[in-house]
């Protein structure tokens, strides 16, 4: 077990990717936050809450995703859908997809299919805690990377928010 990110490094690497999603940003009101579910939640909901502390007086948009019924391997494994709510349209936004973890790329793909559902964003961002770089099966990779690394097929990546921490294992 190898930590990636320990307590400091992870509080820091949010508020840097909240910087970051914001620094070119006139207005917030063309851009919203989409946290995908079940572990995109935790950073997302930190990076949000980070970025409205910067914006105290506007409303930031975020909202969370469920793509259980758009995974390409839904078909082979019985699962259980989860919360989506999106309480704003996307349409002509600028959208910031938010998860912890980037591995082959199949979520987000996933993601872009669930999220044609609620409109025709003008444009759509990746933000990532942790990039596994080389181990994509589809042509995905963020536009906001809070750290990048190479790993094994074999290896796994947590995100434990309960230590605050990132392990690879």
């Amino acid at each position: 077990m190898e930590i990636i990110l320990d307590k400091q490094q992870l509080h820091l690497t949010i508020h840097r990717l909240a910087h970051q999603l914001v620094e070119n940003q006139i207005d917030l009101k063309e851009l919203v936050f989409i946290g995908l579910q079940p572990r995109g939640l935790p950073v997302s909901k930190l990076i949000v809450e980070t970025i409205q502390a910067l914006f105290s007086n506007e409303v930031v948009k975020y909202g969370i995703l469920d793509i259980t019924f758009y995974r390409d391997d839904v078909r082979y494994e019985l699962h259980k859908g989860t919360k989506t709510d999106i309480p704003f349209s996307i349409e002509g936004k600028k959208v910031v997809l938010i998860d912890d973890v980037l591995y082959t790329g199949r979520t987000i793909r996933a993601a872009l299919d669930a999220l044609q559902d609620f409109g025709r964003p003008q444009k759509v961002e990746l933000c990532v805690l942790v990039n596994r770089r080389f181990n994509r099966e589809l042509p995905i990779q963020p536009d906001y990377c809070g750290k990048a690394i190479d790993t094994l097929t074999s290896q796994k990546v947590k995100v434990e928010w309960d230590k605050e921490q990132v392990i690879l294992y």
